[in-house]
């Protein structure tokens, strides 16, 4: 059965006119979608209308199965799924605002070594309405409107590789940032992809303003294939190229996240051939001190080999920062969402 939030604004706009409804009723059931309401809870709807579309359409594609709140005050969401599934999204509090991280598919199959997320491979893809659904729940967890809005940023970065989800992540990033739903600007919207070459090239054709962020995490094609099979396909030239394209169509500062992996990529010679990839484009690299993974055996580098990797990269001009790591105590930071099916738990 289709997810009512699968479907655009004017989407739902053709089906309620199919029904014969004025055209009202489109911004009153949109509203009512973006405040994400049960459908016992719309009154403003005659109850006729919601019974009819009750029998074809979800209305809520998802619920928060449990929450957990880290010492630092970000917090894990485990949402469960129409089908059983179950998928993890964090809310991470800044004093410029509120960050959800979204999971775009359940599980993944690229195999990052350092990544849980695809520990159990690739489950399926996500609607997107159902990406669309964790921002506009949280949103009403926290008691959010759409004028009011709580969540302030999106990132791509749970589990799933969304360029891997192309046509459900391009349509959840149009209907995100409608000013007639929930209306997140696009700018404030990140999506972190490991570096799908020929999805890159689509994606700056579609005259988006989002953040592309880059999983790169090696210098170079040795070290990369030993921590991410995606690079048996790519190599780094053709991903630094695919950058620069984009770059060039789109006037998008590129972002590169480097996860530091003691003794694998965290030498000055590394920071050294990085700095070497950055020329010649706008971007910014983020560091990620590699948080811990029980079953993958890697060890994240020392704060101070960080920090010292960070000042290598300045000294060659490239702009770095070191990401401040948030909802470790929980599981919830960087490469740490993983994908879980419900009977697993129950």
């Amino acid at each position: 059965m289709l997810n009512l939030l699968d479907l655009s604004y004017d989407e739902l706009e053709q089906v309620l006119r199919g029904l014969n409804q004025p055209k009202y009723r489109v911004s009153q059931l949109y509203d009512a979608l973006v405040l994400y309401k049960e459908p016992n809870k719309i009154t403003n709807i005659p109850k006729s209308l919601i019974d009819i579309l009750s029998n074809q359409y979800i209305f809520l594609p998802l619920k928060i199965y449990k929450s957990i709140t880290s010492k630092d005050g970000t917090t894990k969401f485990l949402y469960k799924l129409k089908d059983g599934n179950l998928i993890e999204g964090v809310l991470m509090k800044y004093k410029y605002g509120n960050t959800l991280c979204v999971s775009t598919q359940v599980g993944c199959r690229m195999g990052c070594k350092f990544c849980a997320s695809t520990l159990g491979g690739l489950i399926r893809n996500l609607t997107n309405g159902e990406i669309l659904a964790q921002v506009l729940c949280v949103n009403a967890y926290l008691e959010g409107t759409r004028d009011k809005r709580q969540i302030t940023n999106v990132v791509l970065m749970g589990s799933g590789e969304p360029l891997d989800n192309y046509n459900n992540v391009i349509k959840f990033l149009r209907c995100v940032a409608d000013k007639r739903g929930i209306g997140i600007s696009q700018r404030n919207i990140s999506l972190s992809t490991c570096g799908l070459v020929d999805k890159i090239d689509q994606l700056k054709e579609e005259n988006l303003q989002i953040t592309l962020t880059i999983s790169l995490h090696a210098p170079n094609d040795q070290i990369r294939k030993q921590i991410m099979p995606i690079a048996n396909k790519y190599s780094i030239k053709e991903i630094i190229d695919s950058s620069k394209r984009y770059f060039i169509k789109t006037k998008r500062r590129i972002v590169f996240e480097y996860a530091l992996i003691e003794g694998k990529n965290d030498s000055y010679d590394c920071a050294d051939e990085l700095s070497t990839l950055m020329r010649g484009f706008s971007n910014h690299v983020n560091l990620i001190p590699l948080n811990e993974v029980k079953e993958r055996g890697l060890k994240g580098t020392t704060k101070h080999r960080a920090y010292a990797f960070m000042e290598r990269l300045k000294e060659h001009n490239v702009s770095a920062t070191i990401r401040r790591t948030m909802g470790e105590d929980i599981e919830g930071a960087c490469g740490q969402l993983r994908a879980k099916v419900l009977s697993d738990i129950q």
